[in-house]
């Protein structure tokens, strides 16, 4: 199991709880409200709105909570998010990098700011990271009431480039340009993935010792707890041994 889906899991099993459900329903919400402000409140002309939908019901987020960020996205009151990014590295030299959507840019240049120094990171300038990852579909699926080898063959027709498949779920990778072709295949199959995005890949990961990863992983949950953040993104390789220790 690669890093990326290996911490994927990690957090997955984490939203379980309460309090991080509810960060991520707040993620979720942001990113309905950004898409319908600028794209309409119809999913069905709204590609950006869709998929954050889809998203929303693969957290098992309510109804009404999507149908509410719909109505307040298209009103005259509602709030304006602009989306940024920050590149930088933590401790070790593990690359980082932070999408975000936020309200207040100083307050979210503060923040992120706070959390790299107090944790023994540096931030970077936009671009200094570009070569280190590179942006690919990925779906998560639920690995229930369908043969996997079955879905692979539909999906490489697709463009599906890479499956990860463990207990739980099953991972889909495909260039960027070909995200939407995957996602209209499942549509057809009747499968609705857990999550789907656009999201970095790192090219290569970077191994270290026990301790020394979990100083960093602190500093990613610090990061992924902000709520100004939508997705952080590393090159730490999880291994099996960092996994037992965060699960």
């Amino acid at each position: 199991m690669s890093g990326h889906n290996k911490w994927s899991t990690i957090k997955r099993k984490k939203g379980a709880n309460d309090a991080k459900r509810g960060k991520i329903f707040t993620k979720i919400i942001k990113e309905i409200l950004i898409a319908a402000k600028e794209g309409g409140g119809d999913p069905d002309t709204n590609s950006r709105l869709r998929l954050a939908i889809q998203n929303a019901k693969g957290a098992n987020m309510p109804k009404d909570n999507i149908e509410r960020a719909i109505k307040k996205a298209v009103g005259s009151e509602a709030d304006t998010y602009v989306a940024t990014t920050f590149e930088g590295y933590g401790p070790n030299g593990i690359a980082i990098f932070a999408e975000c959507l936020t309200d207040n840019n100083n307050r979210t240049v503060a923040s992120i700011r706070s959390a790299f120094n107090k944790h023994g990171g540096k931030l970077g300038t936009n671009g200094s990271l570009s070569s280190l990852f590179e942006r690919k579909g990925v779906f998560t699926i639920r690995n229930e009431g369908i043969s996997a080898d079955d879905v692979e063959l539909e999906l490489i027709d697709a463009g599906a480039e890479d499956f990860e498949v463990d207990e739980d779920t099953i991972t889909v990778t495909c260039a960027k340009e070909d995200f939407g072709h995957v996602n209209r295949k499942l549509n057809e199959l009747g499968i609705e993935p857990e999550d789907a995005g656009l999201k970095r890949i790192p090219n290569t990961y970077k191994r270290l010792d026990l301790e020394s990863a979990k100083k960093v992983m602190r500093f990613i949950e610090a990061l992924e707890d902000d709520d100004d953040i939508q997705n952080v993104y590393h090159n730490l390789e999880i291994t099996d041994e960092l996994a037992n220790e965060l699960g």
